[in-house]
Parts: structure tokens; sequence; C-alpha cells
């Protein structure tokens, strides 16, 4: 791609969002349309054909492998997600197969019992409560729009990125979601990330690089950061810094859909508060379950066995597939 080519890109996905480019200093009003000659894929590839999504939203996520749809999430269940978080982190409930995740900057003598020890939650499926945001209407409908009707909801995530203590450990490095996840095809995959409160480049929003997830998985590895990094934040060397990409300022209870080969990451957390999102990856019953032996994603496969095996003892040699993602049928 060159230059003329990646700006023109850029201007587009601006288009959409309402925002202002960060590099250019330009603003761009929602109000226009994506042009019909900036989209040239002979078919759709990555959207299902229903009456969810208008044609210039399937053509945007077409091109560039996200969506953003605002006000999706209302107040009330974004409340009740922060009031049973509230409660996991003070230990008042204690979901089975959970996994609880802290910022590799926090000592453990800070250890107490509140938010400010928890930086991330992991698979949530066997609470109630939280798993109420993989069943919203509002969100399976636009799922559908990428999986299809056959919904299972594969990996959840409720992301509390802590005030950054000054290492910028709070970070995220840019990564592909499709390596942590042995299962394809890559096109019935689709997260749903949404905002639980105001969220831009302060407290660390999301940067995603449109039109990525027409390539392929790329290898990962720990990125060499001064501060140290967080378990399993792999992270992608082989990119063109000099891409375009767009930094996702959301509202509460707005939501992105994107796609697992799209390359994104989020900024460390400059503010005081506490970021706050929920995320649902969702897949096709229809997809399948691959043998991540000798491909990049065996590190993965390795890490989260030997994570489990320490936190639950079980064994090391236990399927993958079979422990690591337990399947809700949606």
């Amino acid at each position: 791609m060159n230059q003329r080519q990646a700006a023109a890109r850029l201007r587009v996905v601006l288009g959409h969002l309402g925002q202002t480019s960060a590099r250019t200093g330009v603003a761009y009003s929602t109000s226009r349309a994506v042009s019909p000659n900036s989209f040239h894929p002979p078919q759709f590839q990555y959207t299902q054909h229903n009456a969810v999504l208008s044609l210039e939203q399937r053509k945007f996520y077409e091109e560039n492998g996200f969506l953003v749809i605002k006000s999706l999430v209302s107040d009330a269940d974004i409340q009740r997600f922060r009031d049973q978080f509230e409660r996991i982190c003070r230990g008042e409930v204690k979901p089975e197969q959970m996994m609880i995740m802290r910022d590799v900057s926090i000592a453990k003598s800070e250890y107490i019992p509140s938010e400010r020890m928890i930086s991330k939650i992991q698979d949530f499926q066997e609470d109630k409560e939280l798993f109420r945001y993989c069943t919203l209407p509002e969100i399976l409908k636009y799922v559908e729009c990428f999986t299809g009707p056959n919904i299972m909801a594969m990996h959840t995530m409720l992301i509390n990125k802590p005030p950054d203590s000054g290492k910028k450990t709070s970070r995220h490095p840019l990564h592909q979601d499709l390596h942590y996840f042995p299962f394809r095809p890559s096109n019935k995959i689709v997260c749903a990330w949404t905002a639980m409160e105001h969220i831009d480049r302060n407290n660390g929003c999301l940067c995603v690089f449109p039109g990525t997830h027409k390539g392929y998985l790329k290898p990962h590895n720990y990125p060499q950061w001064e501060g140290g990094v967080n378990l399993m934040f792999y992270g992608i060397q082989d990119y063109d810094e000099n891409s375009p990409r767009v930094h996702l300022v959301m509202e509460k209870g707005d939501t992105v859909f994107f796609h697992p080969l799209l390359i994104h990451g989020s900024g460390w957390n400059r503010t005081q508060g506490y970021r706050k999102a929920i995320s649902c990856h969702f897949a096709s019953a229809d997809c399948h379950y691959i043998d991540v032996k000798g491909t990049s994603q065996e590190i993965v496969e390795r890490e989260v066995m030997e994570l489990v095996h320490r936190l639950y003892g079980i064994p090391k040699d236990t399927s993958l597939q079979v422990r690591l993602y337990e399947m809700k049928d949606l």
C-alpha cells in the first residue's frame, strides 16, 4: 500500500467514526458516506446477509475489519456488570473457573480485596450476572451478522486497566486475537468489546490498524519492555509503524465488533481511574478446532496449560480445546 492509498483509507475510517485525525488534525463528519469506489471486494467475505447491518456498515467492516455501534448497551446493564465486578474484587463472589489477573507492577504486599488488585478477569462464563453480557439480545443481534445464527460464546473478559505506575505496564502490545484461539475459520469469529465508561487516549483506548484483518496470523512474542510485561500480553513485531491507525474514542455502552486478525492494542492509562470494558469472543458453531503444535500458537497452549495446572491441578497433557474453551451454545 502506498502513502496515498493509506491516507485515503484513514480518511474513510475517520469519516465513519466522526473523529479527528491525531496526525492530520482534520475533522470528519459521520454523515459522510463510504464511497462505492473505495470498496473493491468481489463479494462479502466477512459479514452475513441479514437486515441488521446497512450496506454502508457491511462495506465498512469488509474494508476495515471493525465496526463501532454507539450506545448499544444500556447504562443499567453496565452498572450491573460493574457492581458484580466489585463484588468479585471484594471476594464476595467466587465463580468457578474464572481467572483473575493482576498487573505485573503490583507488589504482592499491596494485594487488598478491591479493584486495585485486579486488572482483568477471564472466563466468567460460570458467573450468571456477568455472562448476561454474552446473551444480551442487542449484542447477539450484531454478532449474528458476522458468525451466522448458530452462535457460541468462546472467551469472556472484563478488563480493569489500572492507573499506570509509570512503567507503562498497563499497555497492551499490538496483537491479533486469533493468536489465542485454536479454532477456525477466522471469518466466523468476532469480538464484541463494550466500553463501561468514557474511553480515550488518556486512559488507554483501543488502537486499531484498519484493513489488517485481510492479512494472516503473524508470529507473536513478549515485547521487551523495561517495566515488564503482563502474563500472556503477546505482541507482534512485524508491522509497519507508518500504517494508518485509529484510536477508538468511545462512550459508556458503545460497542466495537472486530475481526480476530485485526491488529490492535491499547495504550497506557495516564489517569488515576480504572478503565473498564467488558467483552466476549463469539464464533459460529460450525467452527472447528485445530492442532497448534508446530505453529506460533504453541507458546499459548504451553503457558495456558502450565497456568491451569498450577491453579486448578488439571493435568498438563489435557486437551487445550477441551479445558480452555468451554463453549456455551447461544
